[in-house]
């Protein structure tokens, strides 16, 4: 019966018990039990309760055992061997029953005679996986290991390949670099729309050669590497991937991130960003119990794995179904019992521990409809944590929302620089944004020496010098989030006029739980994410009460609330397009006049934001036809107001509302999503991407929805009948948590989380959970503060 039943796997997976959901599967002791009426699944120890509570008495039993045991007896002494046990080691087979309650007669299953229950029961084992009906399009294929991997022939011609300073031998180019794993060829690759790549020489070797495996330079790691088949025209899993690298002088082990975005082996363990947070070198105790269950990474999962062991670890979270239970209850952490281990293996009664959970049912639940978390990519944990926030509040259980403990309000002051007059606002927020003060590194000196040595080497095909990592006072983050910031194209209503304008933002409440992000993302000049490599001094006990806002100040006056005239150019020639954004785009191949109009219908905001309106305007008919002015009365009406300012109605600007609708959304989505933005474009369309399932909805059902559904778009905040949404309070807070990133970009690398548990630190990495030695509370991303009773 091996392979019978090939597909339950992952189609049988919601196991409900009243509101608890547990991770109990066909493999788990006692198996799987799963009601024929409505298709839910039971542990043994529930099935009885169900069978009483509604009297359904047809379930499919669904158990595996394991049958053969790979290792010999005498290798069971070695206690080294007993800790790499895995269930690579045991071969499985499946059973499926009929079971009718109260008797418990079974009939085993496949079934000859086709009654009406077995033809379900088959219809069952075959049905396809609930995640890719889901999202058919979300999940991304699984590398299949290359037909060339096990025979690979590698040349011995003494080619070594050094740690940096890579260019293509036919071209110079330094980006999209390939290495050839047979003759150790460096190449580029080919030529993509994002304006990166090459010019196709890995490719054209390829083809005078034969040789078909080649590996990316900048994408190996520890843990594996992008390698490609050009005889099989598909990326490919390579599993002698480190003897292939090695036959190069290429120690895979070793291979860690520098700030350039290039993988090196030169840089020490003591620095490596890799190796510090997740604490490699030191010899880790596990943990096991309640609240130390790990989580299995379902493919650049970590991003959420990271999030939720946090977001877990706060009492307004705890009681939340299934996922909660899971990582609570301690029943998926159990130490494993190595006497026992002995005697099961001997009998060849041994199932391997199935320590951790799959938190599969989860992410296909919150990530549905939402294009980048329904993928198997990797993801921003700030991101994550917003679309998870929203998602609670626009789904709140019971009566109470535990995302309140994370909402604050935000006052901002706007003053005019000329005038002196002021206008102050409120929004709601969920996360302190601390920019990186680079200018008050304390290491200036080393920062300077270290990047000349560096520079040095990569010209002359060096090792790089040993890291320095710019080391930040955490005060100066601190300090650099409560300066005035410079407000663009301020239109100040007391001089009727464009002025110069500063904005200043302030604490309304403070929040029971403060999460503090970092912000270490930024873009490159050529719009690549690259993340800031610093050290910042976070602080145990934050104390933020200075930061309290205390609104209309004696003697401050405040701006008239006067709407901006409306200004509509005569001609495109008046028109201010940011030509430099047009020629990013015209160079990927797309028509300069589609380019044109891309970059003035989505506000000049820059090259990525046009480029997606060129992707949904590409099959209109006028798509490259000159840019056409609309007439006055299309763009605006009489009572709207100028581009980017707020109407005395409180509706948005016409002018930007009809962007958002050039770009293929609703009108009455673009004008939710500006009012949920404060009006500010940029953030109305992540608004928009982050809430794919309003596109959908009738203009009346989004009238409906209460302000407090929009988690992260910073709206004005209210007071309900059922009291305050705000739990205000001191602004004196402990360290309890911090999630860590590693890697140059939010679209790679790996998260950690570090969180501090029964007065000690714990790491939580993926399914390893373990004691923490030395918890890297300088380099971390997203810190989780609780409010110090006063």
């Amino acid at each position: 019966m091996i392979g019978l039943l090939p597909s339950y796997r992952m189609s049988v997976f919601v196991i409900v018990t009243r509101n608890m959901y547990l991770y109990i599967s066909f493999d788990s002791e006692g198996g799987l039990y799963v009601c024929m009426n409505t298709f839910l699944g039971f542990g043994r120890e529930h099935i009885e309760r169900h069978y009483r509570k509604t009297g359904q008495c047809v379930y499919l039993h669904l158990k595996q055992h394991v049958i053969e045991v790979r290792l010999l007896a005498s290798q069971l002494t070695t206690p080294a061997v007993l800790g790499d046990l895995n269930s690579d080691d045991f071969e499985y087979e499946d059973e499926a029953k009929l079971v009718i309650f109260p008797d418990h007669y079974e009939i085993s299953l496949p079934n000859i005679e086709e009654l009406p229950v077995t033809i379900a029961c088959d219809a069952l084992l075959s049905a396809k996986s609930p995640y890719r009906k889901q999202e058919p399009d979300s999940w991304e294929e699984e590398l299949q290991a290359s037909k060339h991997a096990k025979a690979l022939v590698q040349l011995d011609n003494g080619v070594r390949i050094p740690p940096s300073g890579w260019k293509c031998s036919k071209c110079d180019l330094r980006e999209n670099l390939w290495l050839n794993l047979t003759d150790g060829s460096v190449l580029c690759g080919k030529w993509f729309f994002d304006g990166s790549g090459g010019n196709g020489h890995a490719m054209e070797h390829y083809k005078e050669t034969g040789y078909p495996l080649a590996v990316k330079l900048g994408t190996i790691t520890p843990d594996g590497a992008d390698v490609y088949s050009f005889d099989e025209e598909e990326p490919v899993l390579d599993p002698h991937i480190a003897k292939h690298l090695a036959h190069f002088g290429i120690d895979m082990l070793q291979m860690q991130v520098t700030e350039n975005g290039l993988r090196d082996n030169d840089i020490k363990p003591r620095v490596s960003e890799w190796e510090v947070i997740q604490e490699a070198g030191v010899k880790l105790k596990p943990m096991y119990g309640p609240g130390y269950t790990g989580m299995k990474n379902l493919g650049n999962s970590c991003y959420l794995n990271a999030v939720m062991q946090a977001i877990f670890s706060i009492p307004e979270f705890q009681r939340t179904a299934k996922l909660g239970h899971g990582l609570l209850s301690g029943q998926y952490s159990k130490p494993p019992m190595k006497s026992e281990l002995i005697e099961q293996v001997m009998k060849e009664e041994h199932k391997p521990q199935h320590n951790g959970i799959s938190p599969r049912m989860f992410k296909a639940f919150i990530s549905k409809g939402h294009p980048e978390f329904s993928s198997n990519r990797q993801q921003d944990a700030q991101e994550f944590f917003l679309h998870l926030i929203n998602l609670v509040e626009r789904n709140p259980v019971g009566s109470e929302n535990p995302s309140d403990v994370f909402r604050f309000l935000v006052e901002e002051r706007t003053q005019c620089c000329q005038s002196r007059k002021v206008r102050y606002t409120e929004r709601v927020d969920y996360i302190m944004q601390l920019p990186v003060a680079m200018e008050a590194a304390t290491n200036k000196d080393e920062l300077i020496a270290y990047e000349l040595k560096r520079r040095e080497a990569e010209a002359t095909r060096r090792p790089p010098p040993e890291l320095v990592r710019a080391k930040i006072p955490f005060s100066a983050c601190l300090q650099a989030f409560s300066e005035p910031n410079n407000v663009e194209d301020f239109w100040s209503s007391a001089l009727q006029a464009k002025s110069a304008g500063v904005k200043t933002s302030r604490f309304a409440s403070f929040p029971e739980y403060l999460v503090v992000q970092i912000k270490k993302f930024t873009f490159g000049l050529d719009w690549i994410p690259k993340k800031l490599d610093v050290s910042v001094d976070m602080p145990d006990f934050l104390d933020i009460s200075h930061l309290r806002a205390r609104g209309l100040q004696p003697g401050e006056e405040e701006l008239p609330d006067i709407a901006p005239p409306i200004v509509i150019p005569d001609d495109s020639k008046a028109l201010d397009i940011d030509e430099s954004s047009v020629m990013q785009l015209a160079e990927m191949g797309f028509p300069l006049e589609a380019c044109r109009k891309a970059v003035y219908y989505t506000g000049n905001l820059g090259a990525e934001v046009a480029f997606n309106w060129i992707i949904a305007h590409m099959e209109e008919p006028d798509f490259a036809e000159p840019l056409a002015i609309p007439a006055f009365g299309e763009v605006a009406s009489s009572g709207a107001a100028a581009f980017g300012a707020v109407g005395l109605d409180n509706q948005p600007p016409e002018e930007m509302v009809a962007i958002i609708i050039s770009m293929g959304f609703q009108r009455n989505l673009a004008i939710r999503a500006l009012k949920a933005t404060n009006n500010n474009l940029e953030r109305a369309l992540e608004w928009i991407f982050s809430h794919p399932d309003l596109e959908e909805e009738s203009e009346p059902a989004l009238d409906m929805m209460d302000m407090e559904n929009n988690a992260n778009a910073n709206i004005l905040a209210e007071t309900g009948s059922e009291g305050p949404r705000i739990k205000d309070g001191s602004g004196k807070y402990e360290l309890f948590g911090f999630i860590s990133h590693m890697g140059t970009s939010t679209m790679s690398g790996h998260y950690v989380c570090h969180l501090k548990k029964e007065g000690r630190w714990v790491i939580y990495n993926d399914l390893r959970v373990c004691a923490s030695e030395r918890p890297p509370k300088d380099l971390g991303y997203i810190y989780f503060y609780h409010r110090i009773p006063s």
